[in-house]
């Protein structure tokens, strides 16, 4: 069992209020994956900065920041952001030269996070716990995810945390189960793609990240993989322009969303949509079964 949060403000007047609110829906689904918790945020200038890029880091040694400085050309600035078992690195660099560096400096260690807008904390441990490791309530920006987990199918430690973020600015968590993801990883492995588990959910991570490489949009992506995965899901899919919710065609897995002028939100329960500004004049809905709902920023 786990639990799914996620928040996309359309009203600028909210960013600063992004983490109290996420921090307050967490509230709401802690029940249901009180092992560990994987959090991320859109747009929050303060842990990286205009300009900058942000690799999240698990296993991180206590030298990455002046190791990945000293391989980048120019020896830009690069800070280390530790906060429990994730330590989020920043540079005012490209992304795929930031990640580079971070992989050479560290190879032993593992992002789980990159991008322009986002950052991501992973950890084991209670949500309510790790919210405060993570400072959440003290978040600003645009949009944010977060996943609970209760561990069925694999062992409770940061590195098995969702969101998956193996693209640039993308994230993908996931309650439920791919039947056939051994097939589809050995067919993406055929193409060149890198794995970093055995879990299910970076397959649709992976699959989902390949799709828009290729120019789909979120809507065709996740369409593609409803036509490619057997199973049964509730996914919650974000990029540095959009956020997206789907679920199979049994749609076994709970989920609700709220749609109001001022924000876009969907949760595994309403309770944990129950505080947010406004419910009372939001449209509440179950999303249908094999249906794709987008927005975009």
């Amino acid at each position: 069992m786990c639990g799914i949060i996620g928040l996309h403000l359309r009203d600028p007047e909210l960013h600063p209020e992004l983490g109290r609110l996420l921090d307050a829906m967490l509230c709401g689904v802690s029940e249901r994956g009180p092992d560990s918790v994987g959090i991320a945020v859109y747009g929050d200038e303060t842990r990286n900065p205009a300009g900058h890029t942000a690799v999240s880091v698990l296993r991180a040694p206590g030298d990455l920041a002046a190791t990945v400085a000293a391989l980048l050309p120019g020896a830009p600035d690069v800070r280390a952001q530790p906060a429990g078992d994730t330590t989020v690195i920043t540079a005012p660099v490209a992304v795929e030269a930031l990640t580079a560096a971070v992989a050479a400096a560290a190879p032993d260690a593992l992002v789980v996070g990159s991008g322009r807008e986002l950052v991501v904390y992973k950890g084991a441990g209670h949500p309510q716990d790790l919210a405060r490791t993570y400072g959440l309530r003290d978040v600003s920006g645009w949009q944010g995810v977060a996943h609970t987990r209760m561990a069925t199918e694999s062992a409770i430690n940061p590195e098995g945390c969702h969101p998956y973020s193996v693209g640039a600015d993308q994230c993908l968590v996931h309650n439920g189960s791919f039947s056939n993801h051994a097939t589809i990883r050995r067919e993406l492995r055929r193409q060149g793609v890198s794995f970093d588990s055995e879990n299910d959910t970076e397959v649709g991570a992976r699959f989902v990240a390949a799709c828009l490489a290729e120019g789909d949009d979120l809507e065709k992506a996740l369409l593609r993989l409803g036509e490619t995965f057997d199973g049964f899901y509730t996914l919650l899919v974000t990029t540095a322009e959009g956020f997206a919710v789907v679920r199979d065609e049994i749609a076994c897995k709970p989920a609700v969303i709220a749609e109001h002028p001022r924000w876009v939100a969907m949760a595994s329960e309403f309770r944990a949509l129950a505080d947010l500004p406004g419910i009372d004049e939001a449209r509440i809905f179950e999303p249908d079964p094999g249906k794709v709902y987008t927005w975009q920023r």
